[in-house]
């Protein structure tokens, strides 16, 4: 099989090094607009193979020709918010940018399956739905994996035990108006609220939500390293058909009754992309906090309407 990741900044950079080690695939390309950009990276992942004992070709190109036949591709190019710039600059620009990559590599990828990384991520995916003419199933965004890769984190730092047994799920869009569910989190099979108290909780759920932020605060840069490995985590679950249920941003059409968006759910993951939304049963607080995401998903949908009519 053949990976295409488009954007070779550090986040591209990170799936490509973390899908070549998983040793899964024939072949991973890694595109960027910048001359010898991902050339290099490529290479030093390449030289990084006898260490890590894999046989995957990793290659970097500026031509979309080196990526026809493409089986998957990882989407994660976009400018970063700047100082100065209202969240409609951003998205016009991350939609000229999305818009363009997906239009290149679907003509010669026309079989492939797409996992948008670039933010705001639940309307770049429809960006790219748009424009690629996929089906749904072939098209979806990655935040859940990461968002909820981050909630397990801070629960295993707060309670002392291993990542290996935490299971959770968060919901909704990524950010600040992500649906928490404490009742589908468990540590060992032990629901979380035995665990900790309703305070300890909602201080670990407000960090996840604003854990991107934190790093930016930390470092001057958005995080890599984490969102890098969830995508991979994606990519791997559908190389091998492995049916993983992960959150991630799919298509709605009238599940949990929302429609004509892309919005963090729990999905069925297979060969296919998205074999099967989950529609896990919802109290009247948590329908409320997804109804209350999902507005702000289609406030994001009808900037992107009016940027595109201007």
């Amino acid at each position: 099989m053949k990976v295409t990741v488009v954007g070779a900044g550090n986040v591209g950079a990170t799936v490509a090094d973390c899908v070549a080690r998983k040793d899964m695939v024939e072949e991973v390309v890694l595109i960027d607009i910048v001359d010898g950009l991902p050339q290099g990276k490529a290479l030093d992942i390449a030289e990084s193979a006898p260490i890590h004992l894999f046989d995957t070709e990793v290659r970097g190109t500026n031509d979309y020709a080196d990526t026809a036949g493409s089986d998957i591709c990882v989407i994660t190019a976009g400018s970063p918010r700047k100082p100065g710039m209202s969240r409609d600059d951003l998205l016009s620009i991350n939609t000229k940018i999305v818009s363009s990559v997906t239009e290149q590599f679907a003509a010669g990828s026309p079989n492939a399956i797409i996992i948008i990384v670039s933010n705001p991520l639940d309307v770049m995916t429809y960006v790219a739905y748009m424009k690629s003419g996929f089906p749904s199933q072939r098209v979806m965004g990655m935040a859940g994996v990461l968002d909820t890769a981050r909630y397990r984190a801070f629960l295993a730092m707060e309670l002392g035990v291993s990542v290996k047994d935490i299971s959770a799920l968060l919901m909704g869009g990524h950010g600040d108006t992500m649906v928490p569910l404490p009742r589908y989190t468990t540590v060992g099979g032990i629901q979380i609220t035995e665990l900790l108290s309703d305070d300890e909780l909602e201080a670990i759920v407000n960090r996840t939500k604003t854990g991107g932020g934190e790093i930016v605060k930390l470092m001057g840069t958005s995080a890599w390293y984490a969102p890098g490995a969830a995508a991979a985590e994606m990519v791997e679950s559908i190389v091998k058909n492995s049916g993983r249920v992960v959150p991630a941003a799919a298509w709605l059409s009238g599940q949990y009754g929302l429609e004509g968006m892309f919005i963090g759910v729990p999905v069925r993951l297979g060969r296919n992309g998205i074999e099967e939304i989950l529609e896990v049963d919802l109290n009247a607080a948590e329908t409320a906090m997804m109804k209350e995401s999902a507005t702000h998903v289609q406030s994001n949908l009808e900037a992107l309407e009016r940027i595109q009519k201007a």
